[in-house]
């Protein structure tokens, strides 16, 4: 069975593996731990732009659905007269 990450198969893999264990020996797993805090903590900046989103998607929603309510309930808007420049008197 070959496993495919990245194009690479399970002896690379291994190896990767290995000189990780080998370079970082006894940090490794405080190396895990803070990735994983680090992914943890994306995940609730993302949830938190979700939710940001969410609420301004909704807001405009309240705001375009009064919008069209108060269209129906007040007569159609009309354009202000134009006031006419004073004559003046003829000689």
């Amino acid at each position: 069975m070959m496993l495919a990450f990245f194009n690479l198969g399970a002896p690379e893999i291994i190896l990767i593996a290995l000189l990780a264990v080998l370079i970082f020996g006894k940090r490794l797993p405080e190396i895990g731990r803070s990735l994983g805090q680090g992914m943890v903590e994306f995940k609730k900046g993302l949830a938190g732009v979700k939710d940001d989103v969410k609420d301004a998607v909704d807001s405009t929603k309240d705001v375009a659905s009064a919008a069209r309510n108060a269209g129906q309930q007040t007569p159609p808007a009309t354009t202000p007269p134009t006031q006419q420049p004073p004559s003046t008197p003829q000689v």
